[in-house]
């Protein structure tokens, strides 16, 4: 299909006209739209939801939750008072500012209480994905020696509190479990009332961990400084007033989820919706007009998904309300671009960023031409280069390494304990921060993606290191070798392929390759079982090092696909 330019449709944004095309942004010209410019005083908890109350919108609905069983709402007042209620309780257990807060809980308005109970005492919390298994959760609690967790009960089989000797308390937050307390019942008897504990712009306010092509993943901390970047492109990007609902679908076990699904629409003052259960097009699309989603973030593969199983369940649906549409985590296909706009008459506008940026970068704005296949341009405020391996500037159309000029709001603060890896991500000096992507741009400055510079696996929109679970199917007694790579896949983007190597007398064992998908999908998690498994004689690795040369199995992939 031919990815024809699709023009901007100025009805259906209400985009303020806060800067001119071409023309300089400076990110100070943001600060007066927060209460710390004039106060002194920082808390993204506070600007998130007290103030909203304090300014006279306490009554607005900041939470609607939508599930298969229930649906209710919270109002910014209700918020604000839960989120109290929750932050005495971890007061009265010992949280204080700069402890590690891990919040392990499924999509549910808790999630969103427990991680602002957190950050309103100066804790630094950690959302994990509700699929992570027991490998996952205990490698990253452990990296940052976490002392507190909030979980589900029914997750407490996947923490192993024997291998994590750092966490020192765990509530659930429904039933009390043996000697864990329950922060819901016993934020039932706390007070409402709470003093906000200040802190510094650049203090620590979350951490995600981000996989990479070797070793375990590592934990990005983002300081309070994110709200300017991540209020702002609320505003450009998501196009996002007061009146909206916004529904972001990603979790905030990872960082789209934190970042556009808590943050930025609660900066904002928008009604945020929250879908308690799984996918399927006809649920989705239920959410939508019950909600009456007005702004939606999703990831390429749930909208392919969505066009490969609704064909014109669409029709049946009042999606009147719906006026804006993003997309992210991997690239988004010419084809679903234009089946959006044929099936729904609206864009959709993919967008650009990293666990690391903290925030979007390069987007396909409302008031923008797209070009499907696009990821679009650098957002004001931000320059963007393609460098060659000399660090130099391509011209257009040349593909190079993706490049982004320093000194963003909402650039990661540290690589915690690992400084060595946040140098690696300036390899030509502290001017370039350079992304891993391979990109190039037109003569008009639109970016468009060509693959990674490492071997870092994009499944559904989810990153996985091929590390990570290379080690765990070591962890199998049937396994001697592994070696993973993505394979393409039209719905997926990529799929985890794993090549092994067996020991002796497991060759012919009968179901042993679903039995290492299982076995990864339990120990580590779902989303990391290789969908398709490959036994072969001997894998290629370097003769020095020996270690597994991921770009031959790819393209022995290529060669026999």
């Amino acid at each position: 299909m031919t990815a024809a330019i699709i023009p901007p449709q100025p009805a259906k944004y209400n985009i303020e006209a806060e800067w001119m095309e071409g023309e300089p942004f400076d990110w100070i010209a943001v600060n007066d739209r927060f209460t710390w410019n004039v106060t002194g005083k920082v808390n993204m908890a506070y600007e998130c939801v007290d103030r909203h109350v304090d300014e006279g919108r306490g009554n607005r609905v900041a939470l609607h939750y939508v599930s298969e069983k229930e649906e209710w709402t919270l109002t910014f007042a209700e918020l604000k008072s839960e989120v109290n209620r929750w932050a005495n309780v971890l007061l009265q257990h010992g949280v204080k500012k700069g402890d590690f807060v891990f919040v392990f809980l499924p999509k549910h308005p808790h999630c969103h209480i427990a991680m602002f109970a957190a950050i309103k005492i100066g804790a630094v919390v950690g959302p994990l994905f509700e699929a992570f298994m027991e490998e996952a959760v205990k490698d990253r609690i452990n990296d940052c020696e976490g002392k507190y967790l909030i979980t589900d009960d029914s997750f407490m089989d996947r923490v192993n509190r024997e291998e994590i000797p750092s966490l020192t308390k765990v509530f659930t937050t429904n039933k009390t479990v043996g000697a864990i307390p329950s922060i819901t019942k016993e934020a039932e008897k706390a007070s409402d009332e709470l003093d906000t504990v200040w802190v510094d712009l650049d203090d620590g306010l979350n951490i995600h961990y981000t996989s990479g092509s070797t070793g375990k993943p590592k934990g990005i901390i983002h300081a309070h400084r994110n709200m300017i970047q991540q209020y702002q492109t609320g505003r450009w990007v998501l196009d996002l007033k007061e009146d909206d609902v916004y529904w972001c679908t990603a979790h905030p076990g990872w960082v789209t989820g934190t970042v556009y699904g808590v943050f930025a629409p609660l900066l904002n003052g928008v009604t945020t919706v929250i879908h308690g259960g799984r996918f399927s097009a006809k649920a989705w699309y239920e959410v939508l007009e019950k909600a009456k989603v007005s702004v939606w973030y999703s990831a390429p593969t749930a909208l392919r998904m969505m066009k490969s199983q609704s064909e014109d369940m669409h029709v049946r649906y009042d999606l009147s309300s719906l006026r804006h549409i993003l997309s992210v985590g991997e690239p988004l296909n010419p084809e679903v671009i234009h089946w959006a706009y044929q099936t729904w008459n609206l864009r959709i506008h993919d967008t650009w960023w990293m666990t690391e940026t903290g925030a979007q970068l390069i987007a396909n704005l409302p008031t923008r031409p797209i070009k499907p296949g696009s990821m679009g341009r650098p957002i004001p405020g931000i320059e963007v280069e393609i460098l060659n391996e000399e660090g130099q500037p391509l011209p257009p159309y040349e593909t190079g390494h993706l490049a982004i000029r320093s000194g963003w709001p909402s650039m990661m603060k540290e690589v915690w304990k690992n400084p060595g890896k946040f140098s690696s991500y300036f390899p030509f000096g502290e001017e370039w921060y350079l992304a891993g992507d391979l990109a190039y741009r037109d003569e008009e400055g639109y970016v468009f993606f060509q693959g990674r510079s490492d071997d870092m696996i994009n499944s559904s929109g989810e990153r996985i290191g091929p590390f990570e679970v290379e080690s765990k199917l070591l962890e199998h007694p049937a396994v001697r070798e592994s070696g993973v790579i993505g394979k393409p896949d039209p719905v997926r983007g990529e799929i985890v392929k794993a090549f092994i190597v067996v020991h002796d007398g497991y060759k012919q064992r009968e179901g042993l390759l679903e039995e290492l998908r299982h076995f990864v999908k339990t120990e580590l998690a779902a989303h990391c079982a290789p969908r398709e498994i490959e036994m072969i004689e001997e894998l290629p690795k370097t003769q020095i090092s020996g270690k597994v040369l991921r770009r031959e199995l790819k393209k022995w992939e290529s060669a026999n696909s």
